[in-house]
């Protein structure tokens, strides 16, 4: 599968090159055969590419990317811009539903 990322390319701190930014907005490959020095951290996403056979260092905020999903079937994971990427979510104890007994059955 080839990854895409959608990124708001209008977010302060997003270095794309502004020629292919439509709406706000820029669809990126992050292929291995696309970028190359691919650094996937926790604040930011920086590789090299080539646009219009120029090299440039892009540099993404995690929080500019909207979206990330593969070209072959469109399937992915959208994000909401007031996600903070702070991974799973849990529930405070009052909320959690506790079963009153299990549903296994011991078979002999």
């Amino acid at each position: 599968m080839t990854p895409y990322l959608l990124v708001n390319a209008k977010m302060e701190g997003v270095n794309v090159p502004p020629q292919h930014v439509e709406n706000g907005k820029i669809v990126l490959n992050i292929a291995t055969g696309a970028v190359g020095s691919l650094s996937l951290g926790n604040d930011c996403i920086e590789f090299s590419a080539r646009f219009g056979g120029m090299p440039m260092e892009v540099v993404i905020p995690v929080s500019a990317v909207m979206a990330i999903y593969a070209r072959e079937n469109g399937q992915g994971m959208m994000f909401n811009e007031n996600d903070n990427g702070g991974g799973d979510e849990t529930l405070p104890n009052s909320s959690r539903a506790t079963p009153s007994r299990s549903h296994l059955k011991v078979i002999k």
